[in-house]
Parts: structure tokens; sequence; C-alpha cells
């Protein structure tokens, strides 16, 4: 009977662990309750909680993932201090049966795990997980599962994220029985818990990559006309790039047979202007239209790779005021012509 009583109070233990660990125990104080029993025993030993992550733990910049971290219990009983010596069969009874549950101390129950990042360019977007209960030597049947975020502007290299750990364990046992032809009968089993906190780091690497972005736009660009584009990008990555290859996608009032500008090697730090001839319709009102880039380069592992999409905010300028100068010497300039070649005529009539 006090083994389906134990069974039931570790399950209710595990169930209610959420709510008890928000509660601050008083360490090493029992239950007013507690003691009804003997004490034969003190053991020493606690769970130890380690987690890995599961598959690579390298990422992009940008990237949404979910960590898939495996939990073991390497907890083991490291002895145990005889606080009571038995006298009598009854007594060697109990010890034996204290020593059993004892054992137990080094299960950690109802485990609860949180994911916490100290670096804002990575995001944990999970919540606290459950993890069940693991005995010494056990892992959890399937990993708990976090998912990340990874900011666009995160520099690459070691993110150390921290997951905090929550469990109950048995942290006493007392019992209490009475021994009838040589059977122990109206036994009674006490068994203390305490909530215990571990913390494990879980590190991730976010790759070296080429990170381009644009630090200047130039550009001459009238309504009825063809200009010249001149964009400036900037590798801000850590790898450098060969064969970078820009090409614009442009939408109306622009239209272009010049959409792409070869850059070469870009190293990291390095700067290059990507040209294009852009027509603009004479329709065009003046002010700015985004054109839409994107750079496909070769990282240093020999593999094509496609940036995100880059917005050049591109401007166009009001058409040129008519030079009316210019058109009113033209027509005198005509006039003046066309005065001479009548005048000229006359003269050729009058001498024949």
């Amino acid at each position: 009977m006090e083994k389906k009583k134990v069974k039931f109070l570790i399950a209710t233990l595990s169930c209610f662990l959420l709510i008890s660990i928000l509660i601050t125990p008083s360490a090493g104080q029992p239950p007013e309750n507690f003691n009804f029993g003997d004490n034969f025993y003190t053991t020493f030993g606690l769970p130890e909680i380690s987690g890995n992550l599961i598959g690579s733990n390298e990422f992009e910049r940008g990237d949404k993932a979910t960590l898939e971290i495996n939990l073991v219990n390497k907890g083991v009983i490291e002895g145990f201090r005889s606080e009571i010596d038995a006298i009598d069969d009854e007594e060697i009874k109990l010890q034996e049966l204290e020593k059993q549950y004892e054992s137990d101390r080094t299960t950690a129950i109802g485990i609860v795990s949180t994911l916490h990042s100290q670096d804002p360019e990575i995001k944990v977007k999970s919540g606290s997980q459950e993890a069940g209960t693991l005995r010494s030597g056990e892992q959890t049947a399937t990993p708990v599962p976090f998912d990340i975020e990874i900011s666009k502007n995160a520099k690459a290299g070691i993110y150390k994220l921290e997951m905090e750990v929550k469990y109950a364990y048995q942290e006493n046992v007392q019992v209490g029985g009475r021994l009838s032809n040589e059977t122990l009968i109206n036994r009674e089993i006490g068994l203390w818990y305490e909530v215990n906190t571990q913390k494990i780091t879980i590190p991730i690497k976010v790759k070296d990559e080429a990170d381009f972005s644009i630090v200047d736009v130039k550009s001459d660009l009238r309504p009825n006309d063809e200009g010249i584009l001149q964009v400036t990008y900037k590798n801000q990555g850590e790898m450098t790039a060969k064969d970078t290859t820009v090409r614009i996608t442009v939408a109306d009032p622009f239209s272009t047979t010049d959409d792409q500008a070869y850059l070469g090697l870009v190293e990291p730090g390095e700067s290059k202007v990507a040209i294009f001839r852009v027509d603009v319709s004479e329709y065009a009102i003046p002010k700015t239209y985004p054109i839409i880039s994107q750079i496909r380069y070769e990282d240093t592992d020999g593999h094509d790779r496609l940036t995100s999409t880059m917005r050049v905010e591109t401007e166009v300028l009001p058409a040129e005021p008519i030079n009316t100068t210019f058109i009113f010497l033209g027509v005198l300039t005509i006039l003046i012509i066309a005065a001479a070649t009548v005048a000229y005529r006359k003269i050729q009539g009058k001498q024949k």
C-alpha cells in the first residue's frame, strides 16, 4: 500500500512543480509533519542534468530555427552516512527499507526548462518547456524544443544561451513500522522533497558570411531621358565575396536593359560602385522611387550565395527647364538666314 502512496505523491509533485518552484523553500528545514519515524541515513548526491544540442549549432544571420536539446540525468549517489545504529531485527528491517528509498535521491522530478538569451541579437521565442522525470542515467525520450530568431544584424561568432532547469528531488526519507513474524507491518514512508535549479550553457554559432549594405546612391535621372545610376555597396561581413554581381529589378517609371553590374572580388570592409543606365518615362513625377537590388557571390567554400533584397532609393529630378535664350537665338538665326536668302534671290532676279 505504501508504494502506491509514494507513487501518487511523486506524480502529484511532478504535476504541481511549475507552481511550487515559484515558492522559495526554507532550505534544510523539514516540514512540521515529517518527523514521525526514524532517519537511519543521510544520503549524498543530487540529480545532475546536462544538455546538448541535437544537430548543427551553426546558423546564418536572419535565421529562424528550432533548437532541439537533449537532457540527460548524470546524477549519482556519492555515499551514505549512518545516523542511527540498528539495535534489533525491527530496526535492521527499517534500515534496509529506508536505504531502498534513499537511492531515489538522484531522480529529477517534474523537470521544467527555460532558455534565455542575454544578447538582443538572439531572441528566444518559446516559453518554459516540461521535460518530465528522469532517473539517474536516463535521458529525455524526445528533445526539448525552443524556437529562436537571429537578427540580420548579428555579428558572426559564438553566442552562449543559458538554459535554466528546475526540478524536485528527494531530500530525505524517514520510515516507520512494526515487525511481526519477521515482516514489517503498518509501514510508513516519509519523503521530503526540495526544489533545485541548474544552469546549462548552450552555445550556438553565427557563421561568417559576406554582408552587403548600400552606403551611397548617386543619379541624374529626369523624365523622358536616360541617365546613370551609381550605387555603392559595402561588404560589412567577415567573409570575402568572389565573382560578385549586382542585379536590379525596376518598375514604372523606370526601364532598362542594363540591369547587371559586376563587382568582382569584394573584401570585408571594402566598398565598390555598381553603375547602371536607366531610362525614365516622360510621365514620371519627380520624387524618390525604390529599385530592388540583390547580390550574388561565391563564398570561400566555393558555394553560390544570394543576399536578401536591398532597396535603392532612387530620385527622379524635375525635367530641365527650356532655355528661352537659346530658342530666341535659334529663331533669330533662322529669320536672318531666310531674309538673306530672299534678298539674294531678288538680286539674282534683277541681274537677269
